[in-house]
């Protein structure tokens, strides 16, 4: 790695690196080997401070800039990623453990993405005209103001980018605390910014855990908070944002089902099963975790995923030949064993899988079960690992109404090569994002995000827009005000 690749201190505020080691130290740990590559300091009140105070002053100037003035920052800003692709993709292998096959197509790529995308509509932000007779009214979109982004540790180059790149783009600033799992990624983004042009303290980036998020939450400045996290988490941040009426966007867990109908194509139905269990580890919100597989072909989907998952190559994330890497914590692998310990006790089949190897790091063999049935923990709980829940089904009917009885909502997706059958289940499918004959894409372009205990409000796409910006109405009259005395 260049010397400049890696951050240079704890925060980045104002424009520049920030350091106050009085804040507790937090070890950034390598999953792949344990090893601890740096420390960085939860922001102290200081250090809050600075930050919501700069990025206050930072967006007054950056709201009177044009739209395309604005749009040409972001823009700047995604070039400078691609460019630096490969060692942003290499700090966040560092910072994740994912290997580095994935992390140099999937991770700041889809960053610049968002900042590219969001760039080119800054210049469209625009209000509407309403004729009323001979009166008529206008709308103003104007920004919120300073906006808290909350970061997970699954993608946090991508996760600063998409919640960095609308808020900027309708004139807003952001502090973004990023997860303490992965605290480096965000930094570089941040200072990315600053050489594309943006204003000091128009982004910044402070670290720490929920005591330093609950603070930004609580800043009488902010005006919104948007998280990517869990549901437990979720439930806190957003009662802690309505205490002052702040705007949200909660991008939150799922347990989501993937539903393969015996007239799918088998090999394909197979990579969707693999892209939505064991990409990222399994380390991914949207993944289809429940996996219903129609009676009649389901030895034959087991057996060719079996096949297939001897392609898995667990080792060294920093060569690229790897593409399972380890998970991104101590914590997290713990979890994951103790969910297959649970499955493997409630009496769920163990098709693949199941070891945690020896050694440094973070490691989980990509695990299936088979004959899972709706009342298993392992099928009802986010297990946030390299787990796939495979459960068979009879019928169209039985599979839409097995899939929804979730409290959860956030994608589906439906293998099938009878299209009016896909569209049909889709169209009852209790989900915010949906996939018909694929799993898990993600492109900008496309509003992502989640619908019951999932979430709240869109990610991405023009949607994204309405939550970081607001309305105001304009009423003109142009003739003599009537009134009654």
């Amino acid at each position: 790695m260049t010397h400049d690749a890696q951050p240079t201190a704890s925060h980045f505020v104002n424009g520049a690196y920030l350091e106050d080691t009085a804040g507790a130290p937090i070890p950034v740990i390598y999953p792949a080997t344990g090893a601890v590559i740096a420390t960085v300091h939860a922001a102290t009140p200081a250090v809050i401070e600075a930050a919501l105070a700069g990025a206050v002053a930072a967006q007054a100037e950056w709201a009177q800039r044009s739209g395309t003035e604005r749009g040409r920052v972001l823009r700047r800003a995604a070039d400078i990623i691609r460019a630096r692709n490969r060692e942003l993709s290499r700090l966040e292998t560092l910072d994740t453990g994912k290997p580095l096959q994935e992390t140099l197509v999937a991770d700041a790529t889809s960053g610049a993405d968002a900042l590219e995308y969001f760039g080119g509509m800054a210049a469209t932000l625009t209000g509407q005209h309403i004729p009323l007779g001979a009166d008529w009214a206008y709308t103003i979109r104007e920004p919120l103001g300073v906006c808290v982004g909350i970061g997970a540790w699954n993608y946090p180059t991508q996760i600063a980018c998409w919640k960095g790149a609308p808020a900027l783009a309708c004139g807003n600033a952001m502090v973004f605390k990023p997860s303490e799992v992965t605290p480096l990624c965000a930094l570089k983004i941040a200072e990315i910014l600053v050489e594309a042009g943006a204003p000091a303290g128009l982004f910044n980036v402070v670290q720490g855990a929920g005591t330093v998020g609950g603070a930004l939450v609580a800043d009488p400045r902010v005006a919104k908070v948007s998280l990517t996290g869990s549901v437990p988490t979720g439930r806190r941040v957003y009662a802690a944002a309505a205490e002052g009426m702040k705007h949200v966007t909660m991008e939150l867990g799922g347990k989501s089902p993937l539903l393969i109908f015996d007239d799918a194509d088998l090999d394909d139905a197979v990579g969707g099963a693999i892209l939505g269990n064991f990409y990222s580890t399994g380390q991914v919100c949207s993944n289809g975790t429940r996996v219903f597989v129609q009676k009649g072909i389901k030895e034959a989907f087991l057996a060719r995923l079996t096949a297939r998952l001897a392609g898995a190559r667990m080792g060294d994330p920093l060569d690229e030949a790897t593409n399972i890497g380890p998970m991104a914590s101590a914590a997290q692998r713990d979890i994951v064993r103790g969910y297959i310990e649970k499955g493997i006790a409630e009496g769920a089949r163990l098709v693949a899988g199941g070891g945690l190897p020896e050694g440094p790091g973070f490691w989980v063999e990509p695990t299936v079960f088979a004959d899972v049935t709706d009342a298993m923990t392992i099928a009802r709980e986010e297990i946030f690992g390299p787990v796939m829940c495979v459960l068979d089904f009879e019928d169209e009917e039985e599979a839409i109404a097995r899939a929804n009885a979730t409290e959860y909502g956030l994608s589906a997706g439906v293998f099938t090569r009878d299209i009016s059958r896909a569209h049909r289940v889709v169209a009852r499918l209790q989900a915010g994002t949906c996939f018909v004959n694929s799993y898990n894409d993600a492109p900008v372009e496309v509003p992502f995000g989640g619908v019951k205990m999932s979430g709240v409000g869109r990610e991405n796409a023009a949607a994204a827009i309405a939550h970081y910006s607001q309305l105001k109405s304009v009423y003109v009259r142009m003739g003599r005000v009537e009134a009654p005395f």
